[in-house]
């Protein structure tokens, strides 16, 4: 059991305003890894704030180029206390999307992190500055009040992971043995809501689809040509429908997982989608049908268009236009035939009368999911349990993607997630925002897992330290 004076060191953390502040430092730091000045940021954030705070934890600390020169580099901090101790391996990204400057409510600043009752907006706050700062303060908190970790650690961070985490992959694969390790206890991504601890097991993975029907240059008059010329967006209007349909249903099996298995389904059962005040209702009849919504969105595939247009739907005029373009998006989970996909589309849409609609694969990245009976996910979850007031949920898998693989894939291990954010936080738009009483509770639930694996007890013991899962070599990306 977690002591109390470390429970009460994490709560005064966040109640004094320290953690706001440390906060507030980081927000400042404008890491877009999808613009040049980002990148210069990126390198400050790692120089300034991450490697101090490793050296911190007594953590020796290297900076690596990325082996992908599209991404940037890659900080690792490493504390070894003993090599008969388990070894935790953590994970953050520094990088964040787009600030949509001028586009936030109040005139709100993305860089600067503001206060509005327990909501705390700022590019970042959530995804992932607050959440890789949790982890950060109660390892903090734990090394001061004992003295020690009672485990050795590494902690990796990124600076991509925004922009697909370019590198990360070969990266892990290079440096197998320095990352190698018991368990990663990481944190990103959202609880199933505000009120609910959870842990989270895997991510599902996504194919974008750009399908375009470009039959000539020119438009015509929609009068004089009308009924004879083919209209592209009339057409691709159809290939859309005849590969989901108008209700969010998958038309085509070759898109879908194989089953729901039965141990997914058992996890899910009970599990309550948009618990949050604030959070949009999913909609009756949307979907895969004979499915629970937690089903939908944890266990199974959705096909949705990302973007569709023709022409200029602002100012339209009567002409035939000659092009129109959609593009999709495949979230697909653990289990799915992903690379049938492409092949599976266009053959799909031949056969259905579309053939002249060209299918082109955008990028990719990998599902996967740590197994619920993983003796690990039992560990946290109990040791969860003991410090909180209510049962901890259990995902699966969470609906979005993170690069997950990478740890499970290719290095081998059971791979935990404790996110410290929620559905409803605007992360990647206008108003991101963390709620300060998840980093509370944050903080005091990361501090649980970090004291119980430095102290396992005969009630509670660590798993076998044995890798459960063993490595593989680097998976094409989709």
């Amino acid at each position: 059991m977690i002591p109390e004076n470390l429970v009460r060191r994490a709560e005064e953390y966040v109640d004094s305003g320290a953690f706001f502040a440390d906060l507030s430092t980081m927000v400042g730091y404008p890491t877009e890894s999808t613009r040049p000045e980002g990148r210069v940021a990126v390198k400050a954030y790692l120089d300034e704030v991450l490697a101090p705070a490793l050296t911190q934890l007594g953590c020796s600390v290297s900076e690596y180029a990325n082996p992908d020169p599209s991404g940037g580099p890659l900080l690792a901090g490493t504390r070894v206390e003993s090599p008969e101790l388990p070894t935790l391996l953590c994970y953050g990204h520094a990088d964040v999307v787009d600030g949509h400057a001028g586009q936030w409510s109040g005139g709100r600043d993305p860089w600067t992190l503001t206060a509005d009752g327990d909501r705390w907006y700022g590019r970042g706050a959530a995804d992932n500055k607050g959440q890789h700062l949790v982890n950060l303060a109660a390892l903090r908190l734990l090394l001061a009040e004992q003295g020690s970790l009672g485990f050795n650690l590494t902690f990796l961070f990124e600076t991509g992971e925004e922009i697909g985490s370019p590198g990360l992959a070969a990266f892990a694969a290079a440096h197998r043995e320095e990352l190698r390790a018991d368990v990663l206890i990481a944190s990103d991504g959202p609880r199933l809501d505000a009120a609910t601890p959870t842990l989270f097991l895997g991510a599902r993975g996504g194919v974008r689809l750009q399908l375009d029907v470009d039959l000539r240059p020119d438009a015509y008059h929609s009068g004089n040509w009308g009924g004879v010329l083919r209209n592209p967006a009339t057409t691709l209007a159809g290939a859309v429908a005849s590969l989901v349909d108008g209700h969010g249903r998958i038309q085509v099996p070759a898109l879908l997982p194989p089953e729901l298995p039965e141990p997914v389904r058992e996890a899910l059962a009970g599990v309550t989608v948009a618990g949050s005040p604030g959070d949009p209702a999913p909609d009756e009849g949307w979907g895969e049908p004979g499915l629970t919504a937690a089903e939908r969105l944890y266990g199974w595939n959705t096909l949705e268009v990302l973007a569709l247009g023709s022409a200029d739907t602002d100012h339209p005029v009567n002409a035939i236009p000659g092009r129109a373009r959609a593009v999709l998006q495949l979230r697909y989970v653990a289990g799915t035939d992903v690379d049938r996909v492409p092949r599976a589309v266009a053959e799909h849409l031949a056969a259905h009368g579309y053939p002249m609609v060209d299918v082109t694969v955008l990028r990719g990245f990998p599902a996967s999911r740590t197994p619920l009976d993983d003796p690990w996910v039992r560990w946290a979850r109990t040791t969860l349990e003991q410090v909180t007031d209510r049962p901890v949920a259990v995902l699966p898998t969470i609906g979005g993607s993170l690069p997950h693989h990478v740890f499970t894939d290719i290095l081998g291990l059971p791979a935990l997630w404790l996110p410290h954010s929620y559905p409803g936080c605007l992360q990647h738009a206008p108003d991101e925002h963390l709620l300060g009483t998840i980093a509370r509770q944050g903080i005091v639930l990361a501090a649980a897992l970090f004291h119980a694996l430095g102290h396992p007890s005969a009630d509670h013991p660590l798993p076998a330290r044995a890798q459960v899962h063993p490595p593989l070599p680097v998976p094409r990306s989709a």
